[in-house]
């Protein structure tokens, strides 16, 4: 038996598909020291031949086992390798993903554990899996998931999110923490810890600090032309109320196209966009954090900080970069 299925498609994330390779390897390699079991791995595709994914890059699978009726395996999904949510349809709608599809929901419904990353997680949306459960995606996704599945409960800001037998992860390179999160659960934090120590990957909870307002708006006119809106009166924050009165609507109804597209509430994205303003200045300038501050409208630099803290959980200074002198 397997613990873990790594489940590819023709165009997925080399990077996503290397890291998992990786990570389990490196499990391997030190789990006799830790005294642990080693896992073990299989690499199927719908098809079961050399699969081509992202960049050129080849790998050999074997087809999916039609008699799966004792897998206890966990299936690992890596992202698809779109480019926009967009192409996401026709992707879900060609043949080897139906293929996928359908293997993943007769897994699902036998009560097997999946997981997904980055457009990964739309196989499993696909496969009915993600109703009534919270899920998270590449945050610049999050809004297209939360239109095609409504029961769904998208939360953006997490880099993992594990909800019963499923587990979904961010954008692309989530996809270690998604693996680090998928050791320690079925082997222990100590071999988890170790490959991370190993590999040098900090363990990150949130896609917090990666969010950049206007992507949030995943095509929605409205959603753009607010977060230029706020943008451009900055340190002037313009009020819920004033943003809908220039939209002729009530706030009622600016909230409810805002959470619509983005999962967030009116005041949330008024924030985001001054907290990202912020964070590029912090990057890019020579400015103080007191300066910063006041150009993004905030009383203090205290605020400033409590709210980096909160919302990117880091400090404004570890967004500063070194400059040279």
């Amino acid at each position: 038996m397997h613990d873990f299925t790594l489940l590819v498609l023709p165009g997925s994330y080399a990077s996503s598909v290397a890291a998992t390779l990786d990570i389990l390897g490196a499990a391997v390699a030190v789990a006799p020291r830790l005294k642990a079991a080693r896992p073990t791995w299989r690499i199927v595709s719908p098809e079961g031949k050399a699969v081509v994914l992202s960049g050129g890059l080849s790998l050999e699978t074997t087809a999916i086992p039609d008699n799966t009726l004792d897998d206890q395996s966990t299936w690992i999904i890596p992202g698809l390798g779109l480019e926009s949510s967009a192409n996401i349809p026709a992707r879900l709608a060609s043949a080897d993903a139906q293929l996928a599809i359908a293997a993943i929901a007769a897994h699902g419904a036998r009560g097997g554990s999946l997981a997904a990353s980055c457009t990964g997680v739309f196989l499993l949306q696909a496969a009915q899996l993600l109703a009534g459960r919270r899920a998270t995606t590449s945050w610049w996704l999050a809004g297209e998931l939360r239109r095609l599945e409504s029961r769904c409960v998208v939360d953006a800001d997490r880099m993992v999110c594990s909800d019963g037998p499923v587990t979904t992860a961010g954008a692309a390179f989530a996809q270690t923490d998604l693996m680090l999160h998928l050791l320690r659960t079925r082997f222990g934090a100590p071999l988890a810890d170790e490959v991370g120590r190993l590999l040098l990957i900090d363990g990150r909870q949130a896609q917090s600090p990666f969010i950049v307002p206007m992507m949030l708006s995943n095509g929605n006119d409205l959603v753009t032309r607010l977060t230029q809106r706020i943008e451009s009166a900055l340190p002037d924050l313009p009020s819920v109320v004033e943003l809908a009165d220039e939209l002729a609507m009530s706030t009622r109804t600016l909230s409810r196209h805002i959470q619509a597209a983005t999962g967030k509430s009116t005041l949330a994205l008024l924030q985001s966009v001054r907290l990202n303003r912020a964070r590029q200045l912090i990057e890019s300038s020579r400015m103080t954090i007191e300066q910063v501050a006041a150009h993004v409208g905030y009383e203090d630099a205290t605020a400033l900080r409590r709210l980096m803290l909160k919302v990117f959980g880091a400090n404004p200074s570890r967004f500063r970069a070194t400059r040279p002198g």
